[in-house]
């Protein structure tokens, strides 16, 4: 496997509007906020920028508005290296956008408006195949339609190759997304939406991702927040923990290990010392405030 690996993103690409507060306001309650940001974001946005960082040679299938949000999107990807050829504008939709609070601790809420992310079509599946057919890696997320997302698994099946589906935002998903998946990468409230078992320890955690595996997953990363990742693979079954660290905003963690994770994968690395590479990455993230501007780039992690 090559040093920079080819890593395909299937995904939403969002211009988030950031507001810092003490505290989540009730509903009826008018509070004030503190610093406002606009940073480019999106699920698949963060994760192709997230692998592009961390050493992937990365290409995005995404839609965007032809507006302002569009524009700066596209450029931010350009900077960043990543292949825009099967990015689509869309002229009769808006950019998605994403209205997020974080509070004193760091924690956040997230409002999604889609617009042109749920435009994207099965035919941008087909006419990308040539990429499919060159990636080592494969990461998908559901903040697209659904009916592309199975799409994107039976074009991964078909050529044999990786595909990492991260299941967020949660949703309840039918057999047919697991029959032959490589890796799900779930959350804890993304695992008990799949599995119906709440995720509280160790034991819990290797409960749903059995229950998962039992579906025809091959691999399962179920992230655990400071608690680590619990491993359900082939060869290992068990929490790998992580570094400690005080979290200034979680926007982007998630994102950006599935990124890096693609990268290690891609690299060749073993599933354990690749959801060690990832954590590493999401753990610097959670000290920076953003989503892509979280985000780290290889230097930073060396």
């Amino acid at each position: 496997m090559p040093d920079s690996p080819k890593i395909l993103v299937i995904g939403s690409a969002n211009m988030d509007m950031v507001i810092q507060t003490s505290h989540f306001p009730k509903p009826g309650e008018t509070i004030m906020g503190g610093n406002f940001s606009l940073i480019p974001g999106g699920k698949g946005a963060n994760q192709a920028v997230a692998a592009a960082r961390l050493g992937g040679s990365v290409c995005f299938i995404s839609q965007l508005g032809t507006d302002v949000f569009g524009e700066t999107n596209l450029e931010n990807f350009k900077k960043e290296g990543i292949d825009i050829s099967q990015i689509r504008q869309n002229p009769h939709q808006p950019s998605g956008v994403a209205l997020i609070t974080v509070d004193g601790k760091g924690e956040n809420t997230i409002i999604v408006a889609p617009g042109a992310n749920h435009h994207i079509r099965e035919e941008d599946i087909q006419a990308a195949e040539k990429h499919f057919l060159e990636a080592d890696v494969i990461l998908i997320q559901l903040e697209i339609p659904l009916s592309v997302v199975l799409a994107s698994l039976q074009m991964a099946k078909k050529f044999d190759k990786k595909l990492i589906l991260n299941p967020a935002p949660a949703t309840d998903l039918g057999p047919e997304y697991y029959d032959g998946l490589y890796m799900l990468t779930p959350n804890e409230t993304e695992a008990e939406l799949l599995t119906g078992i709440k995720i509280i320890d160790e034991r819990s955690a290797k409960a749903a991702s059995a229950v998962l595996i039992s579906k025809g997953v091959s691999n399962v990363i179920l992230t655990m927040g400071a608690s680590g990742a619990y491993v359900y693979s082939e060869n290992y079954h068990g929490l790998l923990p992580t570094e400690k660290v005080k979290a200034i905003d979680t926007t982007a963690a998630g994102d950006t290990f599935n990124g890096a994770l693609a990268v290690a994968l891609g690299q060749g690395k073993g599933i354990n010392d690749a959801v060690h590479f990832a954590m590493q990455a999401a753990t610097f993230s959670v000290q920076r405030l953003g989503a892509q501007s979280s985000i780290p780039h290889l230097r930073e992690l060396k």
